[in-house]
Formats: structure tokens, sequence, C-alpha cells
């Protein structure tokens, strides 16, 4: 064995390790969520799946409001991703392409949002939530999450790429800013669009401790929350903690499998801005 095939073996053999430490939690989980709560405390159980018991998802499906808190997840994600994609284009779009009275001192104020812990916001956004009636509301959960600098960036970087000319063709044509904008610079980066909508649905659906706060009852929670509840529902009841965990996570697992490509490359892209 040469060495070349050596060294390749020794790193195939160093990432297999990895991706099964890392893939371990998950398949305990399953195992634990297919257990009865008895087979899961006994001391036979081991690390094999060794019972299909589906009880533990049907009694969360059942009694639980895990639909409310689907349907109240899928809402504020998307409707935070179309609103930051539209207002980050449009924002960049501007700083890309017009030309006003502080247009660089702006685009600096959106890089050094970047040095804000966002959850030093966190009782600001709280008190304003309060003052406008918006506690244990969908806009109480959007709004604050709508500030995504790295999505104004991003567009500006390739808004600045595409040349000038095309621009003035449009202009030339009779073309106003919002034909350039939604019918040229935006399908010319559809892939970038694509990437930057999945990452942000993905960090909305994720979102915990925001949603935490503004949500007080549990009509109003989202995914991410309302796991928390399962033993004030249930007790401490191992599968169905796990089962509503696996629940919880099968969106963001299957929209990466179809999408692997566009969230690492936003992931990539997100990094480098950061960086």
């Amino acid at each position: 064995m040469t060495a070349k095939r050596a060294r390749n073996f020794a790193f195939s053999g160093i990432v297999l390790i990895a991706a099964c430490i890392w893939i371990f939690p998950l398949y305990w989980a399953l195992t634990t969520s297919l257990r009865s709560e008895n087979r899961i405390v006994s001391d036979g159980a081991g690390w094999l799946i060794d019972e299909l018991n589906f009880s533990a998802y049907a009694q969360v499906l059942s009694n639980s409001k895990l639909p409310v808190w689907y349907l109240n997840s899928v809402g504020t994600s998307l409707i935070i991703t179309v609103i930051v994609l539209v207002t980050g284009m449009m924002c960049a779009y501007a700083l890309s392409q017009l030309r006003f009275p502080g247009r660089q001192t702006l685009y600096l104020l959106v890089v050094a949002s970047f040095m804000v812990p966002v959850p030093a916001l966190y009782v600001a956004q709280f008190v304003l939530m309060n003052d406008l009636g918006l506690v244990n509301t969908w806009w109480g959960i959007i709004l604050p999450q709508l500030i995504v600098p790295v999505v104004v960036i991003v567009y500006k970087q390739f808004f600045d790429a595409i040349p000038r000319e095309m621009r003035e063709a449009v202009l030339l044509d009779g073309g106003g800013e919002f034909t350039l904008l939604f019918k040229l610079y935006v399908p010319l980066n559809w892939g970038i669009t694509a990437a930057l909508g999945i990452i942000t649905f993905i960090s909305a659906w994720n979102n915990f401790f925001w949603p935490f706060l503004v949500s007080t009852s549990e009509g109003m929670m989202t995914i991410p929350v309302g796991i928390t509840q399962v033993n004030d529902s249930f007790g401490v009841a191992y599968a169905r903690m796990m089962a509503l965990a696996l629940l919880a996570a099968a969106p963001v697992i299957i929209g990466y499998l179809i999408f692997q490509k566009r969230v690492t490359e936003a992931v990539m892209i997100s990094a480098g801005v950061k960086g």
C-alpha cells in the first residue's frame, strides 16, 4: 500500500468514526422512541433496536398540541423568510446601485450590526412588543427576527458584480428600478436567493429563545418551545420526549437532505461574510 493510499484510508476511517459519533444521538433517540417506557428503564435495554413500539408517537400526536406547534413554526418561518429576502434584496439593491447621501455610512452600519449580540436586544424587543400588544402573537414572534444583515451583505456583493452596462441598457429601454431588481438582478442570482431562503427558514424554525420569551400560551408556541412542554404534559416519559423531538426535527432533516447543496452553499457564503 502506497503512502498516499494509506493516508486516504486513515482519513476515511477518521471521517467514518466522526460520522458515527455525530449520528449516534439521533440513532439513540430513535431507539428510545420505539420502546415502551418499562423497556427503556429496564436493565436489559441495549443499544440495538429490539422493539418496534409506536405508542409514543401516537400519544404525542393525540395528546399534545404538536399540529398547532407545526402550524406556528411553518407559518412564522415562511413569513420571516419571505420578508427577510424581499427587504434584504431591496436594501442591497439600493446600497449597490443607487447613489444617495449617506449610502456608505448606512452600509457600514449594516456591517457593524454583526458586532451587536442578538440576546442583548431581547429586553428592548420584548418591551416594544408588549407596548405594541404583540406578545403571544405571530407578529410578536416574527418582527424581531427580521433583522438579518448577512442577507443584505451577500446580495450587495452579487449585485456589485453585475456589469453596469446591463443596468444602463434596461434604463434606456424605459425600465425602472423595480424592473431592474426583479427582472434582471434577482433572476441572475436565483441560486443565492434559494440558498439564503433555505438557511433563513431553518434558522427561524430552530430559533428557541425569542419564541420562548414572547409565547405565553401553548397555542402560540413553535416546535422548539413546544418540546419543552412534554414534561408538563406527560411527566418523565423518555419515549414520548424522543418521539416529539424526532417529529420536531423531521422537517429540517428532510429539507436538508433534499436541499443539501444549497444549504452547504449558504453556510459557506454566510461564514465567508462573517469571517
